[in-house]
């Protein structure tokens, strides 16, 4: 039985592209899905910046947290996260000051040191090489929290006054000792970093100082979640997901295939070793299966709060698992949706 106390739940979206549709469709579903995921009571929506995914239409965080914003009313919304070698720390500051003002107490900026993708799409970004290096991420953090408290030599309207709360992602420990001598919360990539998952929890809350954000440390766990009604229409709606890992492997990722796509292609022995290792970390089956798996992780953990993702090929499959993970949640002691909105 898990010794955790009640935690809230969230949710991460890539906006995925699934084969034979678009990104239109993807943007749409996830408006849908964050509606429904403010019905059901989750505490937050964020939103991932990918570029140069043909599966992944959220290339552009702000514009699509304004989107989701704008068609909700309580749920939290934002990053997860802005990847800030990308992008000046001005324009950073500049449209997550504007979302604040324009939804206020909604907005969430969490913020990565990696590009988020290969350094010649980076380059494009920026239009240079400067920033480029994560080395640069204390100086870019700094003159973003600079802009947000109007003490830069450049006033970032309407920054100042408007800052959200601000949130550091890691999938190592660099930005969980960061976010800890900081006294900042913490999100880690658990979906896709599982190894490092403990390690960087106790380094952050080893070097955790108090601040005026917080006064004691505050983590939150991502993890990769599918819910069915039956854990073998989980496994099955989990393939195109353990297919599209393959292909990013290869260097050719593309729309998310359709689970019978993801039955059909021909493995090698090496791809079927390294989806074992992929799923191994993921929690996907039955409610039965998922409380299990969802315990677990939170007794290794002691994660403050859990957000999930979900990329599976059908849309009402992805609405389907949340709902079952609401009523998972209704009925499990150690879930819940109150959150202290850091």
């Amino acid at each position: 039985m898990s010794r955790l106390r009640e935690i809230p739940l969230s949710v991460l979206d890539l906006a995925p592209i699934t084969s034979g549709s678009d990104a239109t469709t993807a943007l749409r579903n996830t408006r849908e899905l964050a509606q429904l995921a403010e019905r059901l009571g989750f505490t937050r929506y964020w939103v991932a910046e990918h570029h140069n995914m043909p599966g992944i239409a959220s290339s552009a965080p702000a514009v699509l947290i304004e989107h989701i914003a704008s068609a909700t009313s309580t749920i939290r919304v934002g990053s997860g996260g802005v990847m800030l070698p990308n992008h000046p720390s001005l324009v950073v500051a500049e449209q997550f000051g504007m979302l604040e003002a324009l939804h206020p107490g909604r907005i969430d900026l969490g913020i990565g040191r990696a590009p988020g993708t290969d350094q010649r799409t980076a380059r494009a970004l920026r239009r240079s090489e400067a920033g480029l290096s994560a080395e640069d991420f204390p100086q870019q953090l700094t003159e973003l929290m600079q802009y947000f408290a109007g003490t830069a030599d450049i006033a970032a309207v309407p920054a100042a006054g408007n800052r959200p709360p601000l949130w550091l992602l890691g999938s190592s420990g660099y930005s969980a000792q960061a976010a800890g001598m900081l006294g900042l919360p913490f999100a880690f990539a658990h979906h896709f970093s599982a190894q490092n998952t403990l390690p960087a929890l106790e380094l952050y809350r080893r070097h955790f100082r108090p601040s005026e954000v917080l006064s004691e440390s505050y983590a939150m766990v991502c993890a990769s979640v599918i819910v069915a009604d039956t854990d073998e229409h989980a496994r099955w709606i989990a393939g195109p997901g353990a297919l599209s890992f393959v292909r990013l492997r290869q260097g050719r990722p593309g729309p998310l295939s359709s689970p019978t796509e993801a039955a059909e292609y021909p493995y090698t022995d090496i791809d079927r070793l390294v989806i074992e290792d992929r799923m191994a970390t993921q929690i996907i089956g039955s409610p039965e299966t998922v409380s299990e798996g969802i315990s677990q992780l939170l007794d290794n953990t002691q994660a403050d709060e859990l957000m999930v993702t979900t990329i599976v090929h059908g849309h009402e499959d992805r609405l389907r698992s949340f709902e079952l993970l609401s009523e998972l949640a209704e009925r499990t002691p150690q879930l819940g949706r109150s959150a202290v909105h850091t």
